[in-house]
């Protein structure tokens, strides 16, 4: 059937979102087909009624699609120039592709006091950390941490480190620590390995759920079998992601400083502190599981320079405090529309263990042989349980959000070239 005329109302959907029209949605092109499978869906399951925040960011982005401005400042705008987020799940998919590098903010036209009022950073934000809340498992943690993620980090830090110290009290060895360091005097080493493995396998589990749970959604119809996900594909996503491509706003830099005018705003610090941080915490991880091999091959811990633990967790504990602690100082000074404010506890709170974490790590270095060696140690393994504990429920698990939302895009790209110009 023909268009309907655009004169006439167009009725509204449950979310009370006014769809565009018709003849506006046809100038972006033919649609794809996961754009037509997704419709399927939503009218086989019924209306979803969308959150405020969802709805806000619906609301923005179908003024960013017809705009078309900001095509090439990352993967958000050609996506939605394309297909014009109408669903829960492209909502999630979108907020999670965009790193909020805070460009677009700067350059739009409709931004208050326009009546439009297009702040997408921050609205992205929202719905990004209510999929934080939205795919964890068990939800009441997640809804938990995001609203005293700082205060439950530094508690259940603190808890953990309280109950480690009694322990070697009971023990004896805090009062007579053992000479020439050696940590599993303190603390045997399969006692910490029956601690510490079902920890992390919660974590791993918590994770692996929420973002089977995020794929499915943004993937509608039958689902993507790792089988058909190319090695390009797979590639492009991992550079994407290691290099933090779309932080840089699509002019070779980073965030924007709250005067975007301002020498400092086209300093990339940002992207630098993330790259020291999530380097730092690679290396971290793997000079502990290097020194997990070395003891199993019988090279009993602890280890000096130059051994490869040691050169690897140096590395990461430095890397990893100079990250965190450039994040946290740019966190204090960055634009109000940059973000949403109610997330700073959750994003603190990540960023502090991992400060914490790295710093006892390395005291624990420096201490070795001294009277303070108990006590570090079980700051530092406090520090790590509660950081592996709560992996699942803030910024850690954004990473994983927006990773497998990057291999989307990378699928997504595939399929447009795949479909012939003019056809649907």
């Amino acid at each position: 059937p023909p268009p309907a005329p655009q004169d006439k109302p167009q009725p509204a959907m449950k979310s009370g979102i006014q769809p565009l029209p018709l003849l506006n949605q046809s100038l972006h092109g033919p649609r794809p087909l996961t754009a037509l499978t997704r419709d399927a869906v939503g009218l086989a399951q019924g209306p979803v009624e969308l959150t405020l925040a969802e709805a806000e960011l619906a609301r923005q982005m179908h003024v960013c699609s017809d705009c078309r401005y900001c095509d090439g400042f990352c993967a958000v705008f050609p996506l939605t120039g394309r297909r014009p987020p109408g669903s829960k799940a492209d909502l999630h998919y979108l907020a999670n592709l965009c790193h909020s590098c805070g460009a677009c903010l700067h350059v739009c036209q409709y931004v208050p006091p326009h009546e439009l009022a297009v702040t997408l950073p921050q609205a992205m934000a929202r719905v990004r950390g209510q999929t934080y809340v939205d795919y964890a498992w068990p939800a009441a943690l997640g809804a938990l941490y995001q609203r005293n993620g700082l205060t439950l980090s530094l508690a259940l830090a603190a808890a953990l480190t309280l109950f480690l110290g009694l322990i070697a009290l009971l023990n004896g060895s805090l009062s007579a620590p053992p000479q020439g360091g050696g940590f599993y005097a303190i603390f045997p080493h399969h006692w910490l390995v029956s601690l510490f493995a079902p920890v992390f396998l919660f974590a791993l589990l918590a994770l692996g759920i929420g973002v089977r749970r995020f794929w499915r959604d943004v993937t509608p119809g039958a689902p993507v079998r790792v089988g058909q996900i190319s090695g390009d594909m797979a590639l492009a996503a991992t550079a994407d992601i290691l290099r933090l491509t779309y932080l840089d706003g699509g002019r070779g830099v980073s965030c924007s400083d709250p005067d975007p005018d301002s020498d400092a705003a086209a300093a990339p610090w940002r992207r630098r502190c993330h790259h020291a941080t999530f380097y730092g915490f690679l290396l971290c991880f793997a000079a502990t599981s290097v020194a997990t091999a070395y003891h199993y091959l019988g090279w009993a811990a602890p280890y000096d320079l130059p051994s490869l633990p040691k050169l690897l967790g140096v590395a990461g504990g430095l890397s990893l405090l100079g990250g965190t602690a450039g994040l946290f100082a740019l966190n204090l000074k960055r634009h109000p529309l940059h973000g949403e404010v109610t997330q700073n506890p959750m994003d603190r709170g990540f960023m502090a263990l991992l400060f914490f974490t790295s710093l006892s790590g390395l005291a624990l270095w420096l201490g070795r042989g001294t009277a303070a060696l108990p006590t570090l140690m079980a700051a530092h393994l406090g520090l790590v349980m509660a950081l592996f504990l709560t992996l699942p429920y803030g910024k850690f698990a954004h990473g994983i959000f927006r990773s497998a939302a990057l291999l989307k895009w990378a699928l997504e790209k595939r399929q447009t070239r795949e479909i012939p110009p003019g056809s649907h």
